[in-house]
This record gives structure tokens, sequence and C-alpha cells, in this order.
């Protein structure tokens, strides 16, 4: 994977991962808000109603009044919004942010208006709670109390419990504020719901259990949370898998097409994407396919064009043949014969050579060997076959020292005598190797004396069963697919084959470059 593609990718995850983190914290903010709201107003509402429910809430309540500044006043004398006395006529609880703290108010059965102030919320009603339940069970004898307490459990939404074991009494901290204090609260600090302990006037311990304060990880938050998440990373998967089916349909309509016959359908995936390595492998072998099926069409004409020659003089050898009675002329015909089945026997090679390296080319198996022995051979096998041609070598000291190479030692000596062959026989008189090799490279240079190759040819002959129409013609033999070979073994080598001039012997200069050692991701 590129590093390209790698952040690429990184970066949408942290994007996504960033819009699921501001959602959820968006959603968190906004949903508790609302429910604090809530709770604010329904949390109270036991108390307020059971308080405003006295026919004199404000002297029946009085001792409320010190610590929670409890008030009953006329509508018409508070000030109020719209929207706030709209709500209390319609019975509801009301709870507003104050100055300090928070205020809450009820309507009363005879219209006034009931409000309390609290400073915390939770302990200040937990307190106002757990006063109300002491003065109501100091206000009937010992036999009533239990009634009461019922009563007040059942209304209030509270536990009322008398204390009196000793494993049920609270740890001794909370036992030393209760004989100080008439009403201690204890319990955890936060989250979680707490309890108040009660002294009587006769020393009875009563513990009143509290509601459970508001807690802002509530199982409906969290289940909403949850579904948001998995709602944003479910849509962000479905995007991703939906770039990438399109991305692969449409490699798949290009095979289709290519399947079809349209061998230049290619795809564009662009950069940076997931597929992009696939789509650039499927251009390279739609390429490949491509210039396959133009070489065996161009195969397929070179062949049976060069066929016809050799054939056509087996055909006329065979029919002379028949009417031959001298015996030389017949020697002389049955050794026109063989040459010619020589000759498409060489042909037959040829092709099936370059048929082979086309098509992808032999199992090379690189191994470490000497160019300079291989041009050496070739030098020495090219003097024997033409005597006439003065064919040199030039190597240096510094060649010599590094003349080992990863090669495949079969297929350069064949490259070598194709330009060594091809430079004999357009050579006047001399054929000059020249071989040079460093840390880095391998480059050998094949010159003759003869009449050159126009530079606006000097792809073409490269290309398979191409003759050029002056020097290079059929007289000169040769199939023109030798310097075709010689560019493919070049190819598979990490190398080029490409031609020149000579300035030295003013011919032409045709020059095999290749990497000295095989790339350590070669596939070869």
């Amino acid at each position: 994977m590129s590093l390209k593609l790698f952040l690429k990718l990184y970066a949408r995850l942290a994007g996504v991962a960033a819009l699921v983190g501001i959602l959820c914290i968006l959603l968190f903010n906004g949903l508790n808000s609302v429910r604090y709201q809530f709770w604010l107003e329904r949390f109270p509402e036991p108390l307020m109603r059971w308080v405003a429910e006295s026919p004199a809430p404000e002297r029946q309540y009085h001792w409320l009044a010190a610590w929670y500044d409890l008030t009953n006043l006329p509508a018409e004398d508070m000030e109020l919004s719209p929207v706030v006395r709209e709500r209390l006529g319609y019975g509801q609880v009301v709870s507003e942010e104050a100055p300090t703290g928070f205020r809450v108010m009820v309507e009363t059965p005879v219209g006034s208006i009931l409000q309390m102030r609290f400073e915390d919320p939770y302990l200040g009603i937990s307190r106002a709670l757990a006063l109300v339940v002491r003065w109501h069970l100091e206000s009937v004898d010992t036999a009533g109390r239990e009634d009461v307490a019922v009563r007040l459990a059942r209304y209030l939404g509270v536990s009322i419990a008398w204390l009196d074991q000793a494993g049920m009494l609270p740890p001794d901290p909370v036992l030393q504020q209760i004989t100080e204090q008439g009403v201690v609260l204890y319990g955890p600090e936060q989250g979680s719901r707490r309890n108040a302990l009660i002294r009587l006037s006769d020393g009875a311990l009563v513990n009143v259990g509290l509601p459970a304060p508001f807690s802002p990880f509530g199982w409906p938050v969290l289940i909403l949370l949850f579904l948001v998440v998995g709602s944003v990373l479910a849509l962000a998967l479905w995007l991703a898998l939906k770039l990438m089916d399109s991305n692969l349909r449409h490699v798949e309509s290009v095979a289709i097409r290519i399947a079809r016959g349209e061998m230049g359908a290619r795809v564009e995936a662009g950069t940076g994407t997931l597929v992009s390595r696939l789509a650039d492998a499927f251009n390279g072998m739609a390429e490949h396919i491509q210039r396959l099926v133009q070489v065996q069409r161009e195969m397929i004409h070179a062949v049976s064009h060069e066929l016809r020659t050799p054939v056509a003089r087996i055909r006329f050898g065979v029919q002379m043949i028949e009417d031959c009675q001298d015996q030389t002329m017949l020697q002389k015909q049955l050794a026109g014969i063989d040459g010619d089945i020589q000759e498409l026997d060489e042909l037959i090679d040829e092709i099936l050579t370059y048929a082979r390296l086309e098509q992808g080319g032999p199992v090379f198996s690189l191994r470490e060997h000497s160019v300079t022995d291989i041009v050496r051979q070739v030098v020495a096998e090219q003097r024997l076959i033409r005597p006439n041609l003065v064919i040199d070598s030039d190597i240096d000291e510094d060649t010599e020292r590094c003349s080992l190479s990863d090669i495949e030692p079969r297929y350069i000596h064949r490259a070598i005598q194709n330009l060594v062959g091809n430079a004999g026989r357009y050579a006047a008189g001399r054929v000059l190797v020249r071989c040079r090799i460093d840390e880095d490279n391998c480059r050998v240079d094949v010159e003759d004396d003869g009449p050159g190759v126009p530079e606006e040819d000097w792809e073409k002959v490269f290309t398979a069963f191409a003759r050029l129409d002056d020097s290079r013609t059929r007289t000169s033999g040769g199939y023109g697919l030798g310097l075709s070979i010689v560019r493919r073994i070049l190819y598979w080598h990490g190398g080029q084959a490409f031609v020149t001039r000579s300035e030295d012997l003013g011919g032409a200069r045709f020059s095999l470059v290749w990497p000295r050692r095989k790339p350590a991701n070669s596939i070869l």
C-alpha cells in the first residue's frame, strides 16, 4: 500500500471518527439538557404537590421558609412569563434557574403559586423530603406512625424504615452527626441514590431511602448514542463499499469491452484509491494483450509471406527433378532443395524464439557470468564464419575487473551474436565489438564500416520482419527478426537496445545496455 493511499484512508477514518465524536457530544449535551430540565421538574414534584395540598402551607411548613424560601403568593403578584403561567395553569411543576440555584413552582388548589428555592437541587430537595417526613412522624403518636409512614412513602416516592436493630445502623460518623443534627444525608457523594437518617424526639432512628439523582449516562442516552454511532459507521462503510464497488464495476465493464474486441479500452481509476493498483495492473495486462494480439497478426501476415519464397523454390525444384535427366543437374536441384529446407528450419527457429520472447519471455534464470567471456566467444565464432572480415573486440582493464554480471548467458550470447552477424552481413571489411562494464551497468557496442542505418529508420529496424529498402535488402540475408529478438532479450534483462552511427568506422553502431546486477524486486 502506498503512503499516499494510507494517508488518504487515515484522513477519511479520522474524519469519520471526528464526525462521530462531534455528533455524540452534541447529542449527549443536547439530550441531557432536556433530560436534566425534565428531572428538575419531576424530582421535586411529589414534594411540591404534597406541600401545595395543605390548606395553609406557609403556616404548616413555616420551617421550610427558613431553609428553602417557601412562599405562597397569588399568581398576579409574581413575575412570570406567559409560558410559565400557562404551564402552571395546566397543573405542571415548573423549575426555573434562579440567581442562586433553582426555584420550583406549582399552583395550589386555591390558585396561588407555591414556590421554593434550592441551591443544589438534589441535596436540597432530598433534605426537604426528609424534613417533611420527620415533621409528620413527629406530629402523630407512636401507634399512628406506621400508617403515616406508609402514606408518606407512597406519595413522596421514598422508602421509610425504622432502624431498630444494631445491624441496620449506618456508620459511626453518621451516628455522631445525628446526635447534633435532626437530619443527616449519607451515602455515595456522586452518581447514586442517597439516604437520610432521621432522629425523632423519642430517640427513634428512621432511614429514608431517597430517589436516585440525575444520571447523564442513562440507558436512553446510551442506546441513542449507540444507534447514532452505529448508523454513522454503517453509512461510512456503505459509502466506502459503494465507491469500491463502483471502481470494481468500472474494471468489470472494461474487461467486458476487451472481451468484445475493444482492445484499446483502459481503466481510469485515478491515483490514491483502493483499486488504483488493480487498475494499473489491469491496464498493463490489457496493453500486453493488445500488443500480443497485434504481434500475432503481424506474425501471421509476415510468416505467410516469408514462407512463400522457400516453399515456392522447393516446389520448383521438385518439378525440375521430375524432368531432370542429367545427374549433375539433379544433384544441384537436390542441394537447392536442401538449402531451402535449411532456410525454412532457420526461419521457424527465429519465429519460435521471437514468439517466446514476445509472449512473456522464457523463464530467465539470471546468474553471475562473465560478459567479456561471452563477447570473446562470439567474436571467435564469427571469425570462423566470416574469414574475409576483420572482427575485433575492445575490452579494457576496468571492464575485466567488473566482467561478472547477473545475466542469462545463452540469451545474452544470442543477442550479441545477432548483432555481430548482422554487422558482418553489411560491413565492408571490419566489425568492432566494444565492451564496457562499470559497477552499475554493462554496455556492448557492435560497430561496422558498412553503409549504416538512416536516422529515420533507427526504430524501424527493431520491428519484426522489417527490412530497409536500400542497402539492407533480402539479398543480404536474414528474416527481419534478429534485431527484434535482441530488443526483447534486453527488455527481459531490464535494459534496452538502440542503434546510432559509428563515429570510428562510419557505419552502424548497435548498442546493448543493461544493469549489471539484478534488481532486488526483479521477477526474473
